[in-house]
């Protein structure tokens, strides 16, 4: 294990059994044995929630790691190339033709609308001119903003404004408890996935040319990618909504500590993605204690500063 990623498991500890002890109702974890109250409320809401927060952040980040490869571009994430839009666009749609569809169902649709949509992003940067590669997340952003303003018009026509403010506006974990998450392994297992293919990953990002005379099929792990960040934006929008940043700024600290060797990195990447977003999560919880803060409102805030010191501070790595 990495110097980097024994820290920040040795930071995640912590942050768990606050997370565990932190609530409306007051708890602690030693008395889970003794006390059946205290089981309880463990048991159905403060360790669920727990584990969604920490599922969410790790997949999350790890999805931003892999488009950051695909399109070998460190400024993008999946909140910010209209993926997460697009997910919340299938969900739309397949609400309003077959409202009475199993969630399964709704995920499934949830996950194909993403994947066009991240595949849209794709075509479109392609006939980009290469060296402008803040073109990219401009591409990514104006695509964001037009599928969200279309999910946003449908919504609007069809009185479904409040339906679709959890999955485009307030990403949140108030309302989890057993029962409620459990799709979020999906979403880790699908990041987990990329791990085997994480030196496929590093061929393809440099450059489709080189990756094929290297002998690698690019289509088929372009395909996978792709697929791997669809499916976790698509679990994550449809039970906690939208989260910014996490997807965008964890890959980037990290490719700052650890370089650009996917295998290496990627475990530290899912770590470092559930320790920050747990971490907001908890700030969430504590800044009007009892009350909350939505955590999408409080990682928009301290994703949008650490975003920002990363583009004025030098690359120590490229």
């Amino acid at each position: 294990m990495s110097r980097p990623l024994g820290a920040t498991i040795a930071v995640l500890v912590p942050l768990i059994l606050a997370s565990l002890m932190t609530g409306a109702a007051s708890i602690h974890v030693l008395d889970a044995l003794s006390d059946p109250w205290t089981m309880l409320v463990l048991m159905e809401s403060r360790l669920p929630r727990t584990l969604a927060v920490l599922l969410t952040g790790a997949a999350l980040s790890v999805a931003g790691l892999l488009l950051q490869a695909l399109v070998r571009n460190r400024f993008v994430g999946p909140d910010t190339v209209g993926t997460a839009e697009s997910a919340a666009l299938g969900l739309l749609v397949i609400t309003l033709m077959a409202p009475a569809s199993p969630i399964w169902v709704k995920i499934c649709v949830a996950s194909l609308s993403a994947m066009a949509g991240t595949a849209l992003f794709v075509a479109l940067i392609r006939r980009l001119p290469p060296k402008e590669i803040m073109l990219v997340p401009i591409t990514g952003i104006v695509l964001s903003g037009v599928v969200g303003s279309v999910v946003v018009y449908i919504a609007w026509q069809e009185d479904l404004m409040q339906y679709i403010t959890t999955w485009l506006m307030v990403g949140e974990f108030s309302g989890v408890v057993a029962g409620r998450y459990e799709m979020l392994w999906f979403a880790g297992a699908a990041a987990g996935l990329a791990w085997f293919a994480a030196d496929r990953f590093v061929i393809l990002s440099l450059g489709e040319e080189v990756a094929t005379g290297l002998g690698l099929g690019t289509k088929g792990v372009m395909r996978f990618g792709l697929a791997v960040v669809a499916v976790v934006s698509a679990m994550v929008v449809t039970t906690v909504g939208m989260i910014p940043f996490v997807g965008l700024v964890v890959p980037n600290i990290v490719s700052r500590v650890m370089g650009d060797n996917l295998r290496r990195s990627l475990p530290m990447v899912a770590a470092a993605g559930a320790a920050l977003l747990l971490s907001c999560d908890l700030l969430g919880r504590l800044l009007r204690y009892p009350f909350e803060i939505p955590v999408g409102t409080v990682m928009g805030f301290i994703g949008s500063i650490i975003f920002l010191y990363l583009l004025y501070r030098r690359p120590a790595r490229v």
